[in-house]
């Protein structure tokens, strides 16, 4: 289960993506993600906890956008995670 210390790699990730928050949750919604823009941010604040496959779906979009700046996928996925 994502914890609070996965919220920093998330707002980490969307910081260095350079993508705002709505940005965020239209590639998140794109993937089928099920959150509210305002439950994404609680997500990434570490106010709420994503389960495990929501984790995953943000996770995915910031890397899909990070392969778009030529970039690996640095966010980590919830098995890659230690």
């Amino acid at each position: 289960m994502p914890t609070i210390p996965d919220a920093v790699v998330l707002e980490s990730g969307l910081r260095d993506s350079g993508l705002s928050m709505d940005e965020l949750w239209l590639r998140y919604f794109e993937l089928t993600g099920e959150a509210s823009l305002l439950e994404l941010e609680a997500y990434l604040h570490g106010a709420l906890a994503p389960d495990p496959l929501q984790y995953d779906m943000i996770a995915h979009a910031l890397n899909e956008r990070f392969m778009e700046m030529g970039r690996d996928h640095p966010v980590p996925y919830v098995e890659e995670n230690p």
